[in-house]
C-alpha cells in the first residue's frame, strides 16, 4: 500500500463516519487550538514589550521610589514606607551625572480635561521636562514639543495625545486652541503621534504641560519618576547607573551596607519581568493542553478499537487476497493519523481565530509564528499514531480465517 493510497482509504472511513470523528476530535481540537492561542499571545506580547523598550533606547533607564512590578500587599506596604523622590534629587543628577548624555523628570496623575463643551475623565495628566519627550521616545504629530524656555517660565503650553483632539477638540486644527485641566488653562502647541491601545486600554489619552508648572498647580507631594540616557555603549551604562545610585544614596543618606530606598530599572529589568510573568502563564496554559492532548489521544485510541471489531471481516478478506500485516498496520496508523492531523488543523484555525478575535476586541498584539503551527500539526500527528498503535497491532494480527468467520 503507498502512502497516498493509504490516507485516501483513511479520509473515507472518516467521512463515512463523520458525526463519531467530528465528536471523537475535540479534544485534540482543543488541545492545539490553547497550543496555538498561548503561542500567538506570548509572542505577540513579547514582541509589543520589545518593541516599546526598543523605543526608549538600551542607554535609557529610570529612578523611582517604587518598582514597576509589585508581588504582594506585603511588598507595596514596605515600598510605601519610602520617602518621595523630590525634584531637587533630579537637579543633582542633572546637574552631577557626568556619565549622562540626557536627564529628565516627570510627575503625572488622574485628572479631568476640559475643551469645547466636552470633558475627559481619566485622562494622565503629565508634568514633565522638556527632554521627557525625546526619552519617552513620543514624537511629535503637530506643531511642537517643549522647549527649555517652558521649563525655566512656567508656561501653560501643553503636549496632548491624540484622544484629546479626537474626543475634545472637534474638527480643525487643535494647535493654538485651549484646554482646562483641573480647571487650568492650557494653550495646546502640540499633538503627539498615535500609540494605539493596549489591553484594550489607550495609550493617548494624555495631557502633557511643564514639570514647573504642574509643581506649582499640584505642589511637591508626589514622588518624581527621573530619567536619564547614558553616554553610550553598555559599559557607559554600567557607570551612569553606579553614578546615579551613589548620588541618590548620598541625597538621602542610606547607610553603607542597607540596600537602597529606591528603584533603578532598565529595559533589560521589564523584559526579565515580564518574560517570567509570560513563562509561567505559558507553561500552566501548555500544562492544560497536554492533559488535553493525552484524553483526546485515548478517545481516538477507543475509536479505532470500536472501527477494528466493526471491520473485522474487511480485514479477513484483506489478509486473504494477499495483505500482509505490515499494510494492515499501516493502514490503521495512518487512519487514525489521519483523524488526529485534521483535529489539529481545525484547532490551529480556532487558535489562531480566537488570536485575532482578542486583537481586534481588546487590542492585545497576537503573532502567530510558523514553528508553531508545524508545533501543532506535528503533536496532532505524533498522538494520532502513538495512540493508534494499540488497534493497529490489533488488527494486523487477526487471523484471516477468523476474521472472515466474525458476525456482521
Amino acid at each position: 500500500m503507498n502512502l497516498i493510497e493509504g490516507f485516501k482509504l483513511a479520509l473515507q472511513s472518516l467521512w463515512a463516519n463523520k458525526m463519531r470523528t467530528v465528536l471523537t476530535l475535540i479534544g485534540i481540537e482543543m488541545a492545539v487550538a490553547s497550543l496555538i492561542m498561548v503561542v500567538t499571545l506570548v509572542q505577540g506580547a513579547r514582541v509589543y514589550i520589545s518593541t516599546k523598550l526598543s523605543g526608549y533606547g538600551a542607554d535609557v533607564f529610570n529612578v523611582t521610589r517604587m518598582p514597576s512590578v509589585i508581588f504582594g500587599p506585603e511588598e507595596y506596604l514596605r515600598y510605601q514606607k519610602r520617602r518621595i523622590i523630590q525634584f531637587e534629587d533630579y537637579e543633582t543628577v542633572r546637574e552631577q551625572c557626568t556619565d549622562c548624555s540626557q536627564t529628565g523628570a516627570m510627575l503625572y496623575r488622574t485628572s479631568t480635561v476640559v475643551a469645547g463643551g466636552h470633558s475627559s475623565d481619566n485622562t494622565q495628566v503629565q508634568g514633565e521636562t522638556w527632554t521627557m519627550l525625546a526619552l519617552n521616545n513620543i514624537d511629535i504629530a503637530l506643531g511642537r514639543g517643549f522647549i527649555p524656555a517652558d521649563d525655566e517660565h512656567a508656561t501653560h503650553d501643553a503636549v496632548v495625545g491624540p484622544d484629546i483632539v479626537d474626543n475634545l477638540m472637534g474638527p480643525g486644527d487643535p494647535i493654538g486652541k485651549e484646554i482646562r485641566v483641573d480647571g487650568v488653562l492650557y494653550t495646546i502647541v502640540g499633538v503627539a503621534v498615535r500609540q494605539g491601545k493596549t489591553m484594550g486600554y489607550s495609550q493617548d489619552n494624555w495631557v502633557a504641560v511643564p514639570i514647573t508648572t504642574y509643581r506649582h498647580t499640584y505642589g511637591d507631594n508626589d514622588s518624581v519618576d527621573i530619567y536619564a540616557r547614558a553616554t553610550g555603549g553598555a559599559q557607559a551604562m554600567e557607570r551612569a547607573i553606579d553614578q546615579v545610585r551613589v548620588l541618590m544614596r548620598v541625597r538621602r543618606h542610606d547607610l553603607p551596607g542597607t540596600p537602597d530606598d529606591f528603584e533603578i530599572e532598565t529595559n533589560s529589568t521589564f523584559l526579565d519581568i515580564a518574560n517570567q510573568f509570560l513563562g509561567l502563564f505559558a507553561w500552566i496554559i501548555l500544562g492544560l493542553s497536554s492533559i488535553a492532548l493525552v484524553v483526546g489521544g485515548v478517545v481516538i485510541m477507543n475509536i479505532m478499537l470500536v472501527t477494528v471489531t466493526e471491520r473485522t471481516r474487511e480485514i479477513g478478506v484483506r489478509k486473504a487476497l494477499g495483505a500482509r500485516q505490515r499494510d494492515v498496520l499501516a493502514q490503521f496508523l495512518m487512519e487514525s493519523a489521519s483523524m488526529s492531523l485534521v483535529g489539529g488543523v481545525f484547532g490551529i484555525l480556532l487558535g489562531v481565530g480566537v488570536g485575532k478575535l482578542i486583537t481586534v476586541t481588546i487590542g492585545f498584539p497576537t503573532a502567530a509564528p510558523l514553528w508553531a503551527i508545524l508545533l501543532g500539526l506535528v503533536l496532532a500527528g505524533g498522538v494520532g499514531v502513538f495512540f493508534g498503535v494499540y488497534p493497529a497491532s490489533k488488527a494486523a494480527r487477526l487471523d484471516p480465517v477468523v476474521a472472515l468467520r466474525a458476525e456482521l
